[in-house]
């Protein structure tokens, strides 16, 4: 009995779904329903203006205080760019300057260097001709002195000379003679 009852249930909850199912679809889709179109209109515009206060009252002003922020922010970046870029050129201005600068105070000093060194060239250089000079004069003089030795040391070997080949030969020739040929044959 108990699965009679069970069953009876059953049936009468299917038939009471199949009624509510046909009674939804013999109504259709309740947004479409025009019976309910003044309430859905009413609460259609009440939503709308309530989302357009929400908006234009919190949302709205917070968007463009954002907005003006952002809008501050990057105007004072751009005018510190700016204004570093202009410090940027300054400052290439300044080491161009400071380097054109040192290349001629560098010019200079090598200028300065240059002169230096080709004064102290050109001391050495008179020192070194005057010392070239003295010697030269010295081992002219000492050549003089040999030549005049060697003149004399020729003399005397001639006369030697002369004075020996007479002799091997039988003559005897006094010394004052053999003197005065020698030299005449020397003078030329």
């Amino acid at each position: 009995m108990a699965s009679n009852t069970h069953s009876a249930e059953t049936a009468e909850g299917a038939r009471k779904a199949a009624e509510a199912h046909g009674a939804a679809e013999a109504a259709g889709m309740p947004q479409l329903d025009f019976s309910t179109f003044a309430n859905q209109i009413f609460w259609l515009l009440v939503t709308l203006v309530v989302i357009y206060f929400v908006l234009t009252k919190i949302a709205l002003p917070r968007i463009e205080a954002v907005l003006s922020e952002r809008r501050g922010t990057i105007t004072n970046d751009l005018a510190a760019a700016e204004e570093l870029k202009q410090k940027a050129v300054e400052a290439e201005e300044a080491y161009n300057k400071a380097l054109a600068d040192a290349r001629a105070e560098a010019n200079k000093i090598v200028a300065e260097a240059r002169a230096d060194i080709q004064a102290d060239v050109d001391a050495a250089a008179a020192k070194a001709d005057a010392e070239i000079a003295a010697k030269a004069a010295e081992s002219e003089a000492a050549i003089a002195e040999i030549r005049a030795g060697a003149v004399d040391s020729v003399k005397t070997v001639a006369k030697d000379a002369a004075k020996e080949i007479l002799a091997s030969m039988g003559y005897k020739a006094d010394a004052k003679t053999v003197t005065a040929a020698v030299t005449s044959r020397m003078k030329g």
